[in-house]
């Protein structure tokens, strides 16, 4: 009777110790899954939003020795839009076929509170799905942007402004992106990840703030 008391002690603890590490493994497993749904669904945002401002006709963004009568031009692509909810950033690129108005937001993505999922737009088609919800429920997603990671820059030019001082000559700006997405297991809410993750967007803006030349409407170059 003393054996068969201590072999069911044995055989009642390995099952405990098995259980636990089971219980622990299915954690394991949850918490790798939600971090790797979480930083894929991050990297895609990332690579979308290094693509904000290009302009397959960037030539003529720039001054150039082989047409110098052409001045250069703002881009109408180069800025990025947050909010209003359910749209957390919205931005545009241009890309294979016609190039969208200024101003017009091609590109999207968006949360509407208690979906638990973030969506993505492309143009005019209705959004998609970007996160499993059967698997991972989205908690936050926030895009900020800091245009101060580099301060914005004034440009030379030849001549001072009407007014003696510098204050029409353009100035170029470095944005950088700052992405925060919040998840937890479905299975298992105590199971929470949460990533960041940081773009700095490669089309910097440059901003003209000189008169408009005779004949136009738009600022000048320079003075």
């Amino acid at each position: 009777m003393v054996g068969i008391a201590l072999g069911l002690f044995v055989v009642a603890g390995a099952a405990t110790l098995a259980a636990t590490q089971m219980s622990e493994n299915r954690r394991l497993l949850l918490e790798t899954q939600v971090q790797q749904d979480l930083r894929a669904a991050s990297d895609i945002i990332t690579r979308e939003l290094r693509r904000t401002g290009f302009d397959a006709s960037s030539a003529s963004l720039f001054w150039s020795a082989d047409n110098p009568t052409q001045l250069p031009r703002r881009n109408d692509y180069v800025d990025v839009t947050l909010g209003p909810l359910p749209v957390v950033i919205g931005y545009t690129y241009q890309r294979a076929g016609p190039a969208p108005p200024p101003g017009v937001q091609r590109f999207e993505y968006r949360m509407v509170a208690g979906s638990g999922t973030i969506r993505q737009r492309i143009d005019a088609a209705p959004p998609q799905d970007l996160t499993d919800r059967s698997t991972l429920e989205i908690t936050t997603f926030t895009v900020t942007t800091d245009p101060m990671l580099v301060a914005a820059e004034q440009l030379a030019c030849p001549n001072l402004c009407a007014d003696g001082t510098q204050n029409c000559w353009p100035t170029t700006r470095v944005t950088e992106a700052v992405i925060t997405i919040e998840g937890r297991a479905v299975s298992d809410p105590s199971v929470i990840r949460k990533v960041v993750s940081r773009v700095r967007l490669r089309n910097d803006g440059v901003d003209f703030r000189a008169p408009p030349p005779p004949g136009s409407l738009l600022p000048g170059v320079c003075p």
